[in-house]
């Protein structure tokens, strides 16, 4: 398989008034549908780490995550696929038993190391006490330049011209910085943060743009995490039924459950101008619904 955006053929979903209340026009970019398990913006930035990795003849990828990270398991079963070694370095203690992704990521062949908090936070010096000479090290998340140069590509993905506002849910930064870098002067790119008290954010997606870039429209709603990274309450819960019953679109617990939620809020509550027309990002991740109990939700 070759990591590229080309020639791919994405879904644009419109949503019904239950979401926009009739005062304005709201479509998803479906990016879940870009593969089952690289899934919606991973598949772009990852991509040139990915380039990277295989022109400079690398034997492994080594990266970091939580025990439900998207990007722990894309980047494994990526790796597998392209005939790399894979090693994670997992925040916290092993879980016993270990979460869905965990163990999907180990059956893509990723060697998981579990890393305590503390030492977790000081990443560089993990990469400089755990290399090897063969090693690639992509940033948590996909963070970084190259990270957010494949995540411009997805505003290229279908014509985008016509929408008032890119809306999408926010992690590490690294896809709204690549959208901010691809919106058209006349777009405001939205983010919905999901963790809670992350006022480094902002300053996290200035540092992957150029000047001309920062000039452009963007804000981050920070109001709409549920209590923080990964939290998914009974409401959480039930919001994500009730959007499947009303717009039979599948969301994850993490990202665009929160997304769609904070764009559902913020239209009652006139954030966007009447007549607006929203372009939102689906990025993916339903895999994280694993880790809860059987039918609780019925996607």
């Amino acid at each position: 398989m070759h990591y590229n955006t080309q020639n791919i053929n994405i879904r644009v979903q419109s949503l019904s008034d239950w979401i926009t209340g009739g005062y304005c026009k709201a479509d998803v970019l479906r990016l879940d549908q870009v593969h089952p398990i690289v899934s919606g913006n991973k598949w772009f930035k990852l991509k040139y780490y990915l380039e990277t990795a295989l022109r400079t003849g690398r034997d492994t990828i080594a990266s970091f995550g939580g025990a439900y990270s998207n990007h722990i398991v894309a980047l494994a079963f990526a790796g597998k696929d392209l005939g790399f070694k894979t090693t994670g370095f997992i925040r916290g203690d092993a879980l016993t038993p270990l979460s869905h992704t965990l163990l999907q990521a180990r059956s893509y062949g990723m060697e998981l190391v579990f890393t305590d908090r503390t030492t977790y936070r000081d990443k560089e010096n993990i990469m400089q006490t755990r290399t090897h000479p063969n090693w690639y090290w992509v940033p948590e998340g996909g963070y970084g330049p190259e990270g957010a140069r494949g995540a411009a590509e997805i505003l290229q993905l279908t014509d985008v011209s016509n929408y008032t506002h890119i809306i999408c849910a926010v992690g590490t930064g690294t896809m709204m910085a690549g959208l901010i870098k691809t919106a058209a002067v006349h777009q405001e790119v939205t983010g919905v943060s999901v963790m809670k008290g992350n006022p480094s954010l902002e300053q996290a997606v200035r540092l992957l743009l150029d000047s001309t870039d920062r000039q452009k429209k963007f804000h981050i709603l920070p109001d709409h995490h549920f209590g923080g990274y990964g939290r998914h309450p009974e409401a959480l819960l039930q919001f994500m039924r009730e959007t499947w019953l009303h717009e039979q679109l599948p969301t994850d617990i993490v990202y665009t459950s929160k997304l769609l939620y904070a764009v559902k809020e913020n239209i009652a509550k006139g954030y966007f101008p009447p007549g607006s027309s929203l372009l939102l990002i689906h990025s993916g991740g339903l895999q994280g619904n694993n880790s809860l109990p059987p039918y609780t939700l019925p996607f």
